[in-house]
């Protein structure tokens, strides 16, 4: 099937198939896009965000960045750079441009570019030393 993010003329996304934006990270960057209107509970009460905290275990940070990368309804999947941390290696692992894996920032932690999977790819393929 294919994947088709759209945008109406009045800004909305479309809620076809791959429109909505998964979130990983902590509760002020989970709450802040929730009260922008991303979150999604489907008929199965699944949702399309985990907020981290230090409780959360590294298997539930896995098992969700697993289930937000595979499901069709989900186009951006935003983490937390430091949840990404503990999850690297499958961070690195995505490569499939939809759904796109974008880090960001928390407030406790500023953005650190050098660890950036998907800036290092596009250094990479663009021939800019790193």
């Amino acid at each position: 099937s294919a994947w088709h993010v759209g945008w109406h003329s009045s800004g909305v996304m479309d809620k076809g198939e791959g429109s909505l934006i998964g979130v990983i990270g902590d509760e002020d960057t989970v709450t802040g896009f929730l009260l922008a209107g991303v979150g999604n509970v489907d008929v199965r009460r699944n949702t399309n965000f985990l907020v981290v905290d230090g409780k959360t275990t590294k298997k539930a940070i896995e098992d969700a960045f697993k289930d937000f990368t595979t499901r069709e309804d989900i186009a951006v999947v935003l983490i937390n750079q430091t949840v990404a941390d503990q999850i690297r290696y499958l961070v690195d692992e995505h490569t499939a441009p939809v759904p796109a894996v974008l880090e960001v920032p928390s407030k406790d932690a500023p953005y650190d570019a050098t660890k950036d999977s998907i800036l290092s790819r596009v250094q990479h393929l663009l021939g800019v030393a790193e």
